[in-house]
Formats: C-alpha cells, sequence, structure tokens
C-alpha cells in the first residue's frame, strides 16, 4: 500500500513505493485489475468514517460536511438530516442525490435549487412542492406555476394535511 505524500514518512520511500505501484498496475490483466478494484470498493463501503468532518453524528463514509446527522456518503453539506449521496447541500432534510441544493426536503437529484419539498430531477428552481422535472422554475406545485402568495398558503395547508 502506497504512503499519502502527505504523510509523514521518508520521501525518496514514498516514492520508490509509489514507482513499485505503478509497475504493479502496469503489469495487471483485466482479471487482476478487476480483483483489486472490487477489493478496494469493499473496502471503501467497509469504512464508515467521515474524513475532514466535523461535529457530525451518526453520518457514514461522509467527507468535509460540518453539522450533520445520520447522512450517508455525502460530501461538503452541513446541517444536513437523513441525506444520502448529496454535496455541497445546506441544511436538507431527506434528499438523495442533491447538488448545491438549500433547505430541501424529500427532494431527490435535484441540483442549485432551495426550498423544494417532494421534488425530483429539478434544476435552478425555488419554493416547488411536488414537481418533478422542472429547471429555472419558481413556485410550481406539482409542476403548475402560483403566485408568491397563493404558493405559500397552498403549501402551508399541503404540508399539515401531509404531516410534512
Amino acid at each position: 500500500m502506497v504512503k499519502d505524500r502527505g504523510s509523514r514518512g521518508n520521501v525518496p520511500e514514498v516514492l520508490a513505493q509509489e514507482a513499485q505501484a505503478r509497475q504493479q498496475v502496469a503489469g495487471m490483466g483485466k482479471r487482476e485489475f478487476m480483483e483489486q478494484y472490487q477489493r478496494l470498493a469493499k473496502q471503501y463501503t467497509a469504512d464508515p468514517g467521515n474524513p475532514g468532518s466535523y461535529a457530525c453524528e451518526g453520518c457514514e463514509r461522509c467527507a468535509n460536511c460540518m453539522f450533520c446527522k445520520d447522512c450517508d456518503s455525502c460530501y461538503q453539506c452541513t446541517h444536513c438530516t437523513r441525506c444520502e449521496l448529496c454535496n455541497n447541500c445546506s441544511h436538507c432534510v431527506d434528499c438523495k442525490q442533491c447538488h448545491n441544493c438549500a433547505y430541501c426536503v424529500q427532494s431527490e437529484n435535484c441540483t442549485s435549487s432551495a426550498y423544494l419539498v417532494l421534488c425530483r430531477n429539478m434544476s435552478d428552481s425555488n419554493y416547488c412542492f411536488g414537481s418533478v422535472g422542472l429547471s429555472k422554475k419558481d413556485f410550481h406545485i406539482l409542476n403548475v406555476p402560483f403566485p408568491r402568495t397563493e404558493y405559500f398558503k397552498q403549501v402551508k395547508r399541503l404540508r399539515e394535511e401531509m404531516g410534512i
């Protein structure tokens, strides 16, 4: 196993180990490569560590996250709860595979959006509820546009009725 160059170690020794590892990889056939790849993947999923994270509770395989709770495989998220495979998100709850989102709830595959609830495949959108596949849209419920004040009135009613 090659040491990280950032580790405290003898630089010539580390360089020699890296050269040896490169030589081993260069000589691998398909079978050896796939075996090594599977070993690395299994090793990664077995390690629940959270490198670079701060004050996270119950998280697994998250990196560089802060103040998150019960998240899995997230990157650079802050104040998120029960999210999976999200990155650069803030204050999201129960979201999956979201990128650069904030204050989203139970949403999936959304990008650069905020205040989404029960949304999927949204991008550059804000204040949507139960919408799917919209881009650069605001104040939509089930993909139907609403005036701002009416949107908040309907969302309040729906949240109460649905217990969200």
